[in-house]
């Protein structure tokens, strides 16, 4: 992986924030927010976050971090609101916050009352005693990080310069598992986050970030030395099926459905996603679950695979056993929780055509976009997995709590229009 730090492009960047009376770090922090983003092997649609800590005119520490609803390679400074840190680093060593009590911190300790919520790992950005923080969903990190017990091979590529995080589930409790192990580890560069993505940080701007570009890269090479190349973006270059769309938009735009006021379909077929659709297994490696926790909200937690010829009777039938298999999988993991949840639609967001394509489905051409987009990163990336060795994401049960945990949802209504 490159860099795509550009010495002029960052002068202009803090040039702008000057003129805006923002601070110098900010500038810094929205032109590499926006490299990151710009980059869709780093992260995709809302993916990731950033953040920058500064010192007010009043000199008080505030945390700009990215704000819910914006995406890194379009961030403005609003994107970007600011937060008090001092009411942050005092929940290190407090009782445990609830998902609403941290929400209420975070929002009570915005600068701007109208800012955006910030990012559910504002906390594990505030514990990092360090100016810039940057966290991806990097394609090759996730193709290594969906791997069983990689913790001995995360040492021998990174030696002391990453120290490893087992999968915990995002937010406060994230915050304190990954805050305790890097005062474990010091002098690390960045955290490993199982399951999940990278974060790494410095107090520059440009050494965080090309932290995660190095560390990228050496993900990318472990892949190579065992022979699998993951290849970049591809765009969908096979032949759609017309007759099939057709068929499919007919069983999906009916009473009762998300897609009833019409359904959005996002065809692609490349070469990556043909190789996936093409394996024997696939619907096998399909119910695994998704490559980052966070792609199940807006992807669900597996497709629904049909054949190439699929009349509307095989189609009807199909997406009567994927709601059947919907309902089993709530019932099952509803019942753990501490708190009532309210099952969601038992309609696919994918629909996988063994051998040719993949159809991402939205209720608008933005979420089947954005879908589409997911699949397309999320087959290469399990190529890559299956190749080094065997696809593993996080389980059944941590996928359904991502899925029904309340700040997501908040996330994909913000993100819907």
């Amino acid at each position: 992986m490159k860099s795509r730090w550009n010495d002029g492009d960052a002068a202009r960047y803090v040039e702008a924030a000057r003129a805006a009376g923002q601070s110098d770090a900010l500038g810094l922090r929205i032109y590499t927010s926006r490299i990151i983003g710009g980059d869709p092997d780093l992260v995709l649609h809302g993916g990731g976050n950033t953040s920058v800590k500064v010192t007010s005119a009043g000199g008080e520490t505030l945390m700009h971090i990215k704000g819910s609803g914006w995406d890194l390679d379009t961030i403005e400074a609003p994107g970007l609101p600011a937060v008090r840190l001092v009411p942050l680093l005092e929940t290190r060593d407090g009782p445990k916050l609830s998902d609403p009590d941290m929400v209420s911190l975070l929002r009570a300790s915005l600068i701007e009352a109208d800012a955006p919520n910030p990012s559910v790992e504002a906390l594990l950005h505030a514990f990092l005693p360090f100016a810039f923080v940057d966290h991806t969903h990097a394609t090759a990190i996730l193709a290594l990080a969906d791997q069983p017990d990689m913790r001995e091979t995360v040492r021998r590529i990174y030696g002391d310069r990453l120290a490893y995080v087992p999968y915990v589930m995002p937010g406060f409790d994230l915050s304190i598992v990954a805050d305790r192990i890097y005062r474990e580890h010091p002098g690390c560069q960045g955290l490993w986050l199982e399951n999940h993505g990278l974060f790494t940080f410095a107090d520059d701007a440009r050494l965080s970030y090309e932290l995660m570009i190095e560390f990228v890269t050496m993900a990318e090479s472990e892949l190579a030395r065992k022979g699998v190349a993951l290849s970049g973006p591809q765009l969908s270059d096979g032949t759609e099926d017309m007759a099939l769309r057709a068929r499919l938009e007919k069983a999906l735009v009916r009473e009762g459905s998300p897609f009833a006021k019409g359904a959005f379909l996002d065809y692609r077929s490349t070469a990556a996603i043909r190789e996936h659709a093409a394996k024997d297994n696939v619907e096998a490696i399909s119910l695994r679950g998704t490559v980052t926790p966070d792609h199940v909200i807006r992807i669900k937690p597996w497709p629904l695979i049909i054949e190439p010829d699929a009349g509307e009777a095989a189609i009807e039938a199909a997406l009567a056993a994927y709601a059947d298999r919907y309902r089993v999988y709530f019932a099952r993991n509803a019942t753990r929780s501490s708190e009532p949840k309210q099952m969601l639609d038992v309609y696919p967001r994918v629909v996988l055509v063994r051998g040719q394509g993949i159809y991402a489905l939205g209720a608008s051409n933005k979420a089947a976009k954005i879908g589409g987009d997911l699949c397309e990163q999320a087959t290469r990336a399990i190529n890559a997995a299956e190749a080094y060795g065997r696809f593993t994401p996080i389980g059944e049960a941590d996928l359904f709590d991502m899925e029904y945990w309340s700040l997501e949802q908040a996330k994909l209504k913000v993100n819907a229009h």
